[in-house]
């Protein structure tokens, strides 16, 4: 609602003819959220409903797929309306404290929205992790299945229905296998002294520069630090031989595997960053004929799967020879990521200044001095992204490489792990369970690690001059 007022006096910069007014929802608004939230009280119910007639008919009997606990309905109820509870007893507290603290009225149905809305969101975080774990706790389960025929008839519900594991069982014969007949020469071992203490003087580093005044003082030896942990890793990963892998069966071939998918991923990272950044540079700061068009051709593709491709990747590597090889991986999974870097990296360099290269031009510097001598320089964080971006969607990949590479010693890890699960009458649950989480480690130290330029990359170009 909008009322008119005076004429603003002469010389004010404020119209102040047009006044905002506050109007109150009215009844109906603010009863709609609570007619959603009913109306999906009422969906889950007849929905248990339909879900529960079966068991409660006989028609379907519990098996070692179908999970049926007795009164584990009533269990988990009685669980989510006590921690409600809890949550409203907390609630009303809060309220009384907050008023004799703050000396004014406080909602306490507001405060209690507030604390369900929490409750449902720790919900929501334990459905997401909860996969994780259970990977983890199968990693230590030495049966090699991730069923339980014979469930514990004692105990809560979370042991009876098999969601929290009988730790009595647990053992690392799953882990030991993936390092059985593994020959490590004495080089090698001083290389990953080397990468560990180097981790080791990075975590203390990254503990001090949190409670340093400044951190910049800390910012040298951390890069230096880091050069030597990637240059020892990158001398393991490229004289690392498959004849030092004499285990028998498909495990003790995981750290061949892994130092497969570092040779390949780490190549494709900086070959992307080699194409993105000449790509994107071209596109923000020259203009040629097609550029455009070219622009649209790079989001047009993106709609496609890369599946599609399948078939002609597969020829062009038949008749270039380089079928099986990690050299046509590696040019295949280059192609890919030309489009999205590309855009990334232009919106990037148009965020930049554009009279820097302009000063470089007229200092006498040409087109390809002024990227390499200005703009590479200021892209520092941007090129980490490109490389991890593309590291990390490599580095798992299956479909194009069980396509391309054949042999057990040239298989990624995703590949090996899809071997554990092929057959159907010996399924190695255990050992994938284990290879998964070991195979997960590096990713996650990549995360940590590079986090803050995972942010700033992912946000570089919003804002441009």
């Amino acid at each position: 609602m909008t009322v008119s007022g005076s004429n603003p006096p002469s010389g004010s910069t404020h119209d102040t003819s047009v006044v905002y007014v506050h109007k109150e929802p009215s009844l109906l608004r603010r009863a709609v959220p609570w007619l959603v939230a009913l109306a999906i009280l009422v969906g889950l119910y007849f929905l248990v409903q339909a879900l529960a007639r079966p068991f409660v008919s006989g028609t379907i009997r519990p098996s070692f797929s179908i999970l049926r606990i007795p009164n584990g309905w009533q269990a988990a109820l009685l669980w989510l309306l006590g921690a409600v509870g809890l949550l409203a007893l907390t609630s009303f507290i809060g309220k009384v404290w907050g008023e004799r603290t703050s000396k004014r009225t406080i909602s306490y149905w507001q405060v209690l929205g507030d604390q369900l809305t929490h409750l449902f969101l720790w919900l929501v975080i334990f459905v997401a992790v909860y996969p994780l774990f259970f990977v983890l706790i199968a990693s230590f389960d030495p049966r090699n299945s991730l069923y339980q025929f014979f469930l514990p008839t004692t105990g809560n519900v979370f042991v009876r229905s098999g969601l929290w594991p009988n730790f009595a069982n647990s053992s690392l014969d799953n882990y030991t296998r993936l390092f059985d007949g593994v020959n490590i020469p004495a080089w090698q071992w001083i290389l990953l002294g080397v990468i560990a203490g180097a981790a080791l003087a990075l975590l203390v580093i990254t503990f001090l520069r949190r409670r340093a005044s400044d951190e910049r003082a800390y910012e040298r030896p951390s890069r230096t630090l880091t050069y030597v942990a990637l240059g020892a890793l990158a001398l393991i990963v490229l004289f690392m031989s498959p004849t030092q892998f004499q285990g028998q069966g498909n495990e003790s071939k995981f750290l061949l595997s892994v130092r497969n998918t570092f040779l390949v991923s780490g190549l494709t990272g900086f070959i992307a960053i080699l194409l993105s950044t000449t790509a994107g540079y071209a596109m923000a700061r020259l203009r040629f004929p097609g550029r455009f068009q070219t622009l649209l051709f790079f989001i047009f593709i993106q709609m496609f799967p890369v599946f599609l491709g399948l078939v002609a990747i597969q020829y062009l590597l038949f008749a270039l020879g380089l079928s099986n090889s990690f050299t046509g991986l590696i040019l295949a999974y280059s192609g890919g990521a030309i489009a999205f870097n590309t855009w990334i990296y232009k919106g990037y360099v148009e965020s930049l200044p554009e009279s820097l290269e302009e000063a470089a031009l007229v200092d006498g510097a040409t087109r390809w001095q002024a990227f390499q001598k200005v703009v590479l320089p200021l892209s520092g964080s941007m090129l980490v992204f490109i490389f991890l971006n593309q590291f990390i969607g490599t580095y798992a990949e299956y479909i194009i490489s069980s396509q391309v590479m054949t042999g057990i010693e040239n298989w990624t890890v995703g590949i090996l792990l899809f071997s554990y699960t092929s057959d159907q009458f010996s399924t190695k649950w255990g050992v994938f369970a284990a290879s998964a989480v070991m195979g997960a480690l590096p990713i996650v130290a990549l995360f940590y690690g590079f986090q803050r330029y995972f942010v700033s990359g992912a946000v570089a170009g919003g804002v441009k001059e």
